[in-house]
């Protein structure tokens, strides 16, 4: 790898030694990267406040062959989040955002559409830091959506025929959908024609568009989370820390 500079989100530190921290960097050009800044807990540090968590930098990075840490040169602050995050409710969606970054990103294993759409949604976070519930929903969306995890909810599971889009139709243990007619008993769970609206309408809206359009539909949000959540833990085989937090705020 030698020695680098790229755009990078700062998603968590931890404490190394007595002067030192590890820093997990999601980079534009390589992924998920753990590098240590040498010196960084020092009262005088060049790396100053720069290391808070949720901030878009340039890193100046080096890393020696068959050496997974990658030694942090310099940081260059482009926009911190930080003035938010100290809103509880923000921080702790923040804290789950940068924890599924973490699950979902390989160790130096790039890639641009993940990068951009978390910024997007950091920036409008920052922008509408009241609606960051719906801004969540359309993370989860996406992530699942470029990680190929997304099921597809325009067509019965069964039939393969397309759902009208009004109609409600039955939740599978699969997280796929199926249609009044090839149903063989009632689901314990529906999907409503307004939750597969939004549901589709994520993939190909902005964050400020889909905020305009969805705004106010706050009970087929939380349903709908819920479901993603879910199939979020399924991937992972089990529930993310963070996680546990954010049931517990909305109880």
């Amino acid at each position: 790898m030698g020695q680098i500079e790229t755009e990078a989100i700062i998603l968590k530190t931890f404490s190394l030694a007595e002067a030192d921290k590890i820093v997990l960097l999601l980079t534009e050009k390589f992924g998920l990267v753990r590098g240590v800044a040498k010196g960084a807990k020092r009262l005088k540090s060049k790396f100053g406040g720069i290391l808070e968590p949720f901030s878009i930098v340039i890193a100046d990075l080096y890393q020696k062959e068959e050496r997974e840490l990658v030694s942090i040169r310099n940081l260059e602050l482009q926009k911190s989040y930080f003035n938010n995050a100290v809103n509880p409710n923000v921080l702790q969606k923040f804290a789950y955002l940068s924890e599924l970054l973490i699950e979902f990103s390989p160790p130096h294993d790039p890639n641009v559409r993940v990068y951009r759409m978390s910024k997007i949604c950091f920036d409008s976070i920052n922008e509408n830091p009241e609606m960051i519930d719906f801004i969540v929903l359309y993370f989860e969306f996406w992530l699942l959506k470029l990680g190929g995890y997304l099921p597809d909810w325009s067509k019965c599971d069964v039939c393969e025929v397309q759902i009208n889009d009004r109609e409600s139709v039955n939740f599978q243990m699969n997280f796929h959908l199926i249609c009044n007619r090839c149903r063989r008993s009632q689901s314990n769970q529906t999907v409503s024609g307004e939750m597969r609206q939004i549901y589709i309408s994520a993939q190909h809206s902005s964050p400020q568009k889909f905020l305009e359009s969805f705004g106010n539909k706050t009970d087929s949000i939380n349903q709908l989370s819920q479901i993603l959540k879910r199939i979020i833990n399924q991937i992972l085989n089990r529930e993310i820390v963070s996680q546990k937090f954010l049931v517990t705020s909305q109880s």
